[in-house]
């Protein structure tokens, strides 16, 4: 299932420079410009209240952004830059990338786990640890993933599971060259706090 690109609203400003910048801060915006694809370079503005709350809300830089200006098509972007007031750090102007339906983008796309029920670690009373909830990883545009999915069916306690192990989906590749670890199914606590009180009494005999 491809991955839904969420919204990102803006007007059309007129004007360029910082003349018109200026103006579009005092009436509570934040200026950008969207620029690439062969097309000339489009000003635009952003409320900036909306646009704080979703900066502060992470992955902004490597978002893929349907940007809707009114009177526009809508039109596939990567944010670029971010310039900040150098006291309040607050956004001042946003620079935003157009992407085809064919570029390939940077971008985080979450992990699915299933088969719990069929994991045997699991039920013999193992813990799923995430090392990773989501992965970094270069997609097209216009074939973004929802997520990946780890298949955990047949898994013992002390499995470990690398980036190799999950079948990626077509034209899909990791942003890292290492095989990097994505969960493991950790040893109940029980059976852990056991091991160490024989670590502890194998070191004590050594002592004695």
């Amino acid at each position: 299932m491809a991955k839904e690109i969420p919204d990102l609203v803006a007007e059309a400003r007129a004007g360029t420079g910082k003349g018109a910048a200026r103006q579009a801060r005092r009436e509570g915006k934040v200026p950008g410009i969207v620029y690439g694809d062969g097309k000339d370079p489009v000003a635009v503005a952003f409320d900036f209240n909306k646009l704080l709350t979703q900066l502060r809300a992470g992955r902004f830089m490597s978002t893929l952004w349907n940007l809707k200006v009114e009177g526009q098509d809508d039109v596939r972007v990567i944010c670029r830059g971010v310039q900040r007031d150098v006291v309040k750090d607050l956004p001042i102007h946003i620079d935003f990338m157009r992407l085809r339906r064919t570029s390939k983008v940077n971008l985080f796309i979450p992990v699915e786990f299933v088969n719990q029920e069929k994991c045997p670690g699991l039920k013999k009373g193992g813990t799923l640890v995430t090392v990773r909830a989501e992965v970094e990883l270069i997609v097209t545009a216009g074939d973004i993933p929802d997520h990946i999915t780890v298949d955990l069916e047949g898994l013992e306690v002390g499995a470990t599971i690398h980036i190799s192990d999950v079948k990626l989906p077509a034209g899909v590749k990791p942003t890292i060259d290492r095989d990097f670890v994505i969960a493991n199914i950790a040893a109940p606590s029980a059976l852990r706090s056991e091991g160490d009180d024989e670590g502890t009494e194998a070191e004590a005999a050594t002592a004695e």
